[in-house]
C-alpha cells in the first residue's frame, strides 16, 4: 500500500531539483558573455519558478492527506520551501533589474545621438522603459501566484470529492459486511431447522415400527388363543 507520504516526497524531490536549476541559472548569469543569453536564461529561471510554485501548491494539497501526528514536521517542511522559492524570486527580480540597469546605460553609451542637453531627457525614457519591464515582470508573478492559488483550490475539490467517495465505498462494505453477517446467521437457523426435521422423522418411524409391533403382538396373541 503506498504511504500517505510518498506523493508528498516526490513533489518536494521536484522542488528541490527545479530550485536547483534556477540556483545553476542566477549563479551562471553573471557569467553569461552577451545581454541576450542573459535575458534567455532569466526567462527560463521565470519558467522554472512557476513550476516551483506548482510543487508547493502540490505540497499543500498532499498534505492534508497525511496523519495529524506528523503533519507537524511536514508544514515545516512546506513553509521553508516557500521561503527557498521567496529567496530566488528575488534574486530573479533583482537579476531583471540589473540587467535592465546595464541595458540602459549600454544604449546611453552606444547612442550616436546622446548629447549633454539630451541626456537627461534619454535617461528618464530609459528608466521608465526599465521601470515597465520590472512592473510587468512583477504583474507575471503575480498572475503566476493567482494561478497557483486556482490550482490549490480546484486540488482541494478533488481532494474532497475523493474522501467523500472513500467514504461512500467504506460505507458500502460495512453495509456488505452486515449483510453477510446476516446470511451467515440465516443459514445456521436453516442448518438447526433441517436438523431437528430429521429428528421429528426418526421420533416418528421409530414410534410407527412400536405401532406396528404392539399391533402385530396383539394380532398374534389373539390368534393363538
Amino acid at each position: 500500500m503506498e504511504q500517505p507520504t510518498a506523493l508528498f516526497d516526490s513533489y518536494e524531490q521536484d522542488f528541490q531539483q527545479i530550485v536547483a536549476s534556477i540556483r545553476d541559472k542566477l549563479d551562471g548569469d553573471a557569467d553569461a558573455p552577451s545581454a541576450e543569453q542573459k535575458k534567455a536564461a532569466l526567462r527560463r529561471v521565470e519558467m522554472e519558478l512557476d513550476e516551483a510554485d506548482e510543487m508547493v501548491s502540490q505540497m499543500e494539497i498532499e498534505i492534508q492527506g497525511i496523519p495529524q501526528s506528523i503533519r507537524a514536521q511536514y508544514q515545516s517542511r512546506i513553509k521553508s520551501a516557500k521561503a527557498e522559492l521567496a529567496r530566488h524570486k528575488k534574486a530573479s527580480k533583482d537579476a531583471h533589474g540589473a540587467l535592465a540597469r546595464a541595458d540602459l546605460l549600454g544604449r546611453r553609451a552606444t547612442s550616436p545621438y546622446s548629447s549633454e542637453n539630451g541626456g537627461e531627457n534619454d535617461d528618464r525614457a530609459r528608466l521608465l522603459a526599465g521601470t515597465g519591464l520590472l512592473e510587468d515582470g512583477s504583474r507575471r508573478l503575480a498572475e503566476s501566484q493567482r494561478i497557483a492559488l486556482e490550482t490549490e483550490e480546484q486540488g482541494a475539490d478533488i481532494l474532497r470529492n475523493l474522501r467523500g467517495q472513500r467514504e461512500q465505498i467504506e460505507n458500502a462494505r460495512d453495509t456488505l459486511r452486515t449483510a453477510d453477517s446476516s446470511i451467515d446467521r440465516a443459514s445456521g437457523t436453516l442448518k438447526k431447522m433441517i436438523r431437528r426435521m430429521y429428528q421429528q422423522r426418526v421420533v416418528t418411524a421409530a414410534i410407527v415400527v412400536v405401532l406396528v409391533l404392539v399391533i402385530a403382538i396383539i394380532l398374534w396373541e389373539k390368534l393363538h388363543k
